[in-house]
């Protein structure tokens, strides 16, 4: 079992910048890629970002290319999102998880592809 656990949410004003991590526990963290999805209010869980078991490899959703950026230390079991030139559209609930990484280039962007998930940040961008 992996445990996953965001922090760093909070209030933002529009253009600022904040930086979500996510700890993980329980398993060998470099055996999985991980993945930043964000869900707001009344809609989807939507794909943001995500990184292979090695960091070599990230993609990114088309509404964040550019302006944020995934990162992890598999020394210190620990996921990042680095989220600059924030947006109103940006509000929602973030949430990392985890898949098992298959091979070194393995970065899923489906959330029935992932094995764990965290309890989820909040992310509140002020006008």
């Amino acid at each position: 079992q992996m445990k996953l656990v965001e922090s760093g949410g909070g209030l933002v004003q529009s253009g600022g910048s904040l930086k979500i991590s996510c700890a993980a526990s329980g398993v060998l963290f470099s055996n999985y890629a991980m993945g930043w999805f964000r869900q707001a209010p009344g809609k989807g869980r939507e794909f943001v970002a995500v990184i292979s078991w090695s960091g070599a490899y990230t993609e990114y959703a088309k509404s964040v290319k550019g302006r944020f950026t995934i990162s992890r230390d598999n020394a210190e079991n620990t996921l990042y999102l680095q989220m600059n030139n924030l947006t109103t559209e940006d509000t929602a609930g973030y949430y990392c998880a985890s898949s098992y990484a298959a091979n070194s280039y393995y970065t899923p962007k489906v959330p029935g592809d992932y094995d764990y998930w965290g309890q989820g940040t909040q992310v509140t961008v002020s006008s």
